[in-house]
């Protein structure tokens, strides 16, 4: 089983976060962080802090610089905030770039721990991995000549990172394999897309948000059309799961391609500058198509947005487990070229004024994921087994005994695989049942009023 929830070779500490887009750039409007109380610093404090601050140069065992200790002083001044306010340096500040962006130079690989191993997840499409023939399951046993027994899974993820065009060597263990042996993958950049998409059913849709990127928005807009292509939307299931969140704003456009109008989320914070409300704007891009929104314990930040509008909104089914719990808004404001700090400026609320923080979204039907057995393995003869049965009258092909054990073996499929996406599906079928059977009602009294 796995412990710990899969990590791609480029994200870190910084993924749970709704981060405003104005805080990535130089020029964005910053919270005003000045108070009316900050005219006057607590002198008799700062002595203490310079006393402190000389001791630790004086008298600690090894001689550490000014900046450093300065630098560690930043660091547990913000630490000691909140779990989400942090101060970036150049590689912090790189590696929440690549976490807006999705884009970054490593293998492609999605990893995570299973039975005190690194394990391989999946690889990703068109990346170093996939190409040198990485598999779903595989154990990386060594990185370079370096054992990861033992490791945790940032650090390895941290030793998969490096310059694009450089080289690393895994050692892996395959199931099928007697023996391990080396694959030798080049670094290059790899592009993560956060969304993606298949038919279940016919009519039915699966749309996976794995993690709220700039271009989020709109790779849901595209994926959308493609499963419309493949024909009409009865319904479609939102597969939050494990999505630690992202950029705020990208949460806003997902949550307003499936609602016509209304307030997706708003945000309070000390500063007027934090005190901001988004909205939906006309146009469902599903056309009104029932919705399910899978979340879990791994639903944080921008994924509860999204869950908490559809869900005020009554536009979607909520299912699964109750969520992070994190309403908090960090904003990235860069203090000089290199570095930068990120600063929870505001909580946000979903449009019914629920303040998610600490509590999370409950889903309107709890479903856990667990390993469904079927009690009756044995099929049971049907009329259609029966020698000399009549025909079915309507044309409609026998369904045998065997036809219908073939059947509920790929039911049984969809159970073993995930049971919470096979709950959301037949949830969406009811609905698209009752929403047929209600739209036949309406119109069978409307012609009942015309005859009146």
């Amino acid at each position: 089983m796995f412990i710990s929830k899969a990590l791609t070779t480029f994200l870190g500490a910084a993924a749970l976060t709704a981060l405003p887009l104005m805080g990535l750039s130089e020029g964005g409007n910053q919270p005003n962080v000045a108070t009316e109380n900050s005219g006057r610093l607590p002198l008799e404090d700062l002595r203490s802090f310079a006393k402190v601050f000389e001791q630790i140069r004086q008298g600690y065992v090894e001689e550490v610089d000014d900046r450093t200790l300065l630098e560690y002083a930043i660091k547990g001044m913000l630490q000691g905030l909140d779990p989400h306010s942090s101060y970036l340096d150049r590689r912090s500040f790189d590696d929440l770039q690549a976490n807006t962006t999705g884009e970054f130079a490593g293998l492609g690989i999605e990893v995570g721990i299973e039975d005190d191993h690194i394990t391989v997840i999946t690889p990703m499409d068109d990346t170093p991995a996939s190409r040198a023939g990485l598999k779903s399951g595989d154990v990386i046993l060594r990185l370079s000549g370096k054992s990861l027994k033992g490791i945790g899974l940032d650090e390895a993820v941290e030793w998969m990172r490096g310059p694009k065009g450089s080289s690393v060597t895994l050692t892996i263990a395959r199931k099928g394999h007697k023996q391990p042996f080396d694959v030798t993958l080049k670094r290059d950049t790899v592009r993560v897309r956060s969304v993606r998409s298949k038919v279940l059913d016919e009519g039915y849709g699966y749309l996976r948000i794995s993690q709220f990127q700039l271009d989020t928005g709109a790779d849901v807009a595209e994926e959308l059309i493609k499963l419309q292509k493949k024909g009409a939307l009865k319904g479609l299931i939102i597969d939050l799961r494990n999505n630690p969140g992202g950029v705020l704003q990208s949460s806003v456009k997902v949550a307003d391609a499936f609602l016509e109008e209304g307030l997706v989320v708003y945000t309070e914070g000390r500063n007027e500058a934090a005190n901001l409300s988004y909205s939906a704007e006309p146009g469902d891009l599903t056309e009104g198509a029932p919705l399910v929104v899978l979340i879990n314990a791994g639903s944080a930040s921008a994924a509860e947005i999204v869950a908490g509008a559809l869900q005020d909104h009554r536009r979607a089914v909520v299912m699964g487990t109750d969520s992070f719990g994190k309403g908090s808004v960090q904003t990235v404001i860069p203090i000089n070229d290199e570095r930068a700090i990120k600063l929870t400026t505001a909580l946000y609320y979903t449009p019914n004024g629920r303040s998610i923080q600490a509590q999370g979204i409950t889903p309107d039907i709890t479903v856990e994921r667990v390993k469904v057995t079927r009690l009756n393995d044995t099929p049971r003869p049907t009329e259609a087994d029966l020698a000399g049965h009549l025909d079915n009258g309507n044309g409609g092909a026998d369904r045998t005994s065997e036809d219908r054990a073939r059947e509920q073996e790929e039911r049984d499929n969809w159970l073993d695989r995930d049971n919470q996406i096979f709950e959301a599906l037949n949830v969406l079928k009811g609905l698209n049942l009752y929403a047929h059977r209600d739209r036949g009602l309406r119109e069978r009294f409307a012609r009942a009023d015309k005859k009146q």
